[in-house]
């Protein structure tokens, strides 16, 4: 079945700040929620004002920006917590709970009807403020599902208006976020949030199983950035989805995406990971003769979607010992060379073997055919 509808919540502000490299300046947070914003989010969410004075100023300043998205903080179900949250001027307050033994036992030790008392005042205080409200189970993935169930369904009925599940140390599978999604949408009526950490690599994975299953929001940062490996990758949730249900991306900005991922690693002092879906410094080089060939053809051969719907330029490269003779014979057009089969034979031979004795450059590569052409 399709996907009816996607909503991302853009978290670099709030799980992005927990990453050990990130320490955000005041004018580096309001730079990073107006370009989320310009990408187009429907939701940026901030750290929680109780963590120190500076947060509470921060999610004053960019709750009061001039945003199309809506801006939520995350806090404890603790009543002054979300007092305050309110008094920031967010338009939605995120609760949490830890519901698993690990937290129930280890962090703070109360049983599934003391965490319903606790969330049901919170989620009164919220609603009576007129802003969104949204509880969820930490740690959901190593929770009794039969205790989380009844945990969503209690709090469904006091009107949240989304449960959320964390695989807040990213151990769940895809098949597991799958069937736990499908529990709980068939329990509550409200919307449902995924939140999933990149532990074990199946974070982006997690997340499109959890929208096939029937949740309809998911928690993303630019670079996948927070706690320990992150969570989805905001390029990554949009790669996945522009292969499986483009329609799902096609009202965000996907021209800017290479930017946002080039700020934020500025920011943090860091490069964009080569593995990075679509912004990655080599997303779209070709190397390989078989593919470089495939590829001069008609590029969807080798590439999931094409590099022009981002802004950026697909490289066929020359100047290396896997060389083929067709990704030479297209560089040789575009410097106005031109040559029979027997020349461009003998320059891919000459090439591969300069290649295969020492690092080449393509300006290089360029004066090997000319001076070819010229022979």
């Amino acid at each position: 079945m399709p996907i009816p509808r996607l909503a991302i919540i853009e978290s670099t502000l709030r799980e992005g700040e927990q990453f050990a490299a990130a320490n955000f300046t005041p004018d580096q947070r309001r730079q990073i929620a107006h370009a989320v914003d310009d990408f187009g989010v429907e939701y940026i969410e901030v750290t929680s004002p109780v963590a120190s004075p500076q947060a509470a100023q921060s999610c004053r300043e960019i709750a009061a920006l001039p945003l199309s998205a809506t801006v939520l903080t995350h806090t404890r179900c603790v009543p002054d917590d979300v007092r305050l949250a309110i008094d920031c001027g967010v338009g939605g307050v995120d609760l949490l709970f830890g519901t698993s033994s690990w937290l129930r036992t280890h962090s703070h030790g109360l049983s599934i009807d003391e965490i319903v008392e606790a969330a049901a005042l919170c989620i009164e205080l919220t609603r009576e403020a007129g802003v969104e409200v949204r509880f969820s189970c930490e740690d959901a993935f190593r929770t009794d599902p039969a205790d989380l169930l009844r945990i969503h369904r209690a709090v469904a009925a006091l009107g949240v208006d989304r449960v959320g599940l964390a695989d807040t140390v990213g151990v769940a599978t895809p098949s597991q976020v799958a069937a736990l999604v499908a529990e709980v949408r068939a329990a509550v009526d409200c919307d449902i949030e995924f939140h999933a950490h990149n532990d074990t690599g199946c974070a982006v994975a997690n997340a499109l199983a959890a929208l096939e299953a029937g949740a309809t929001h998911i928690d993303t940062t630019v670079l996948g950035i927070g706690e320990r490996n992150g969570i989805v990758s905001l390029s990554g949730l949009v790669a996945r989805l522009l292969t499986v249900q483009p329609g799902l991306v096609a009202g965000y900005r996907l021209d800017q995406l290479t930017a946002l991922d080039q700020m934020v690693a500025g920011i943090i002092g860091l490069e964009i990971p080569f593995t990075s879906p679509i912004t990655a410094p080599f997303a779209f080089h070709h190397k390989a003769g078989i593919h470089t060939n495939a590829v001069l053809r008609d590029p969807r051969t080798y590439e999931p979607f094409p590099p022009e719907q981002f802004g950026i330029e697909r490289r066929v490269l020359v100047a290396h010992q896997l060389v083929g003779r067709h990704a030479l014979r297209e560089r040789a057009t575009s410097l106005g060379i031109d040559g029979d089969e027997g020349w461009l034979l003998r320059v891919t031979a000459e090439v591969k073997r300069h290649a295969g004795e020492r690092l080449l450059y393509d300006d290089e590569v360029d004066e090997m055919l000319r001076a070819s052409a010229g022979a």
